[in-house]
């Protein structure tokens, strides 16, 4: 059994309490603390004096301030790692003039891609020891409300977004403020952003059905009025102009026309069932001549999928399609698609997010990925 003195030169903080719990007839139980005793932590002092300096000395080697000899720093390191001393992370953001927090304020969405962005987020966030404020937003109103608190309380060190246009006026405010701002999946000309090239994923989406002979080509989409799904509106139309290909209007249906609102609340419109709701349309159609559909996203094609086989038909034989994201469920239903890395987005966006809190002044990078194309089994070349 270690003794008290033992535990203090070992920084270790304990308090021993000893409980009783106590019943009652209806169900509920009190918990009552019966002795507690509490051992000191080593402090900042303990070290100054293990290393013979000053706690401003001692302040300087955690800081990793330059106005230190190694030798000394050498010294209080030592002492630090003899006595077991952890720094009080708040102290040294304190020191530092940062909190420590990054603030993320993103859509009240809980799509694949968001999970994904997220999930890198989290990973990078954990090598630089930061905590992770998170926004969710409904409504526009509540956008601009968290902007002003983060602009107005200073309790993070950056922000990054989600999905959502930053006007100009809040561009300046940021900058003024010096308070690092990113934009994940939009643009804009005076922020930091990171995003994927959607016109471009949606060409080669439907370039690739087009090289596998198929003429009569649709589109499904989320909410016509989104950003990504206008970019891929835009490239599918582009890809089909360029091969000479008509586009009719029965080829392009979005989830805002399919006259149920409750499609679009789910995620802008992005979600199974308003794919399944739009392939269901499309099959209806008498006049339908069409043997291949691009989906806007992954979860719009699964949709797409069940429906062609409620319907009792098969995929490919009877329809080519093809996706875009690649989520991890993709994969497991052999969904060909455009691959955005929505996982090394959010690793980027804290990696670059960090480089702007330690350097404010650095200039503005404009990132634009490439999607991938991964050929799967939900497309064949049409006879």
């Amino acid at each position: 059994m270690k003794k008290e003195g033992d535990m203090q030169r070992k920084g270790w903080n304990a308090i021993f309490i000893f409980l009783s719990l106590e019943a009652f007839p209806d169900g509920y139980f009190t918990l009552k603390i019966i002795m507690s005793k509490k051992i000191m932590a080593v402090t900042i002092y303990d070290v100054a004096r293990l290393a013979k300096v000053g706690i401003g000395t001692v302040s300087r080697a955690i800081n990793d301030s330059p106005q230190i000899r190694p030798q000394t720093k050498k010294i209080v390191q030592d002492a630090i790692k003899q006595l077991g001393y952890t720094p009080h992370a708040i102290a040294q953001g304190l020191a530092r003039k940062r909190t420590g927090i990054l603030a993320a304020i993103m859509p009240f969405y809980t799509g694949h891609f968001y999970h994904e962005l997220l999930r890198g987020i989290m990973k990078s966030l954990s090598k630089h020891e930061y905590d992770l404020i998170l926004y969710y937003v409904d409504r526009l109103e509540m956008k601009y409300n968290f902007l002003n608190r983060t602009l107005e309380e200073r309790r993070c060190d950056g922000v990054l977004t989600f999905s959502m246009e930053i006007s100009d006026e809040y561009a300046e405010k940021f900058t003024k403020a010096k308070i690092p701002l990113l934009v994940v999946d939009r643009a804009h000309d005076r922020i930091d952003c990171i995003q994927v090239k959607n016109e471009e994923g949606a060409y080669t989406a439907t370039r690739h059905l087009i090289a596998l002979n198929h003429r009569n080509i649709a589109m499904i989409s989320g909410h016509q009025n989104s950003a990504p799904g206008k970019a891929r509106h835009r490239g599918f139309r582009r890809a089909m102009h360029d091969a000479g290909l008509p586009v009719t209007a029965d080829a392009f249906i979005s989830a805002d026309t399919l006259n149920d609102p409750e499609l679009v609340k789910q995620n802008d419109g992005f979600n199974q069932q308003a794919g399944e709701a739009a392939m269901r349309k499309m099959m209806q159609n008498p006049d339908n001549k069409i043997t291949a559909v691009f989906a806007a996203s992954d979860i719009l094609a699964i949709g797409a999928m069940k429906a062609v086989r409620d319907a009792g038909m098969s995929i490919p034989q009877d329809f080519s399609i093809i996706g875009f994201d690649d989520i991890e469920l993709a994969a497991y239903l052999s969904l060909t698609t455009m691959q955005q890395p929505m996982y090394e987005m959010g690793k980027m966006a804290v990696q670059r997010i960090m480089e702007k809190i330690k350097d404010k002044e650095s200039p503005i990078r404009q990132v634009q990925l490439s999607p991938k194309l991964v050929k799967r089994q939900t497309t064949r070349i049409l006879q």
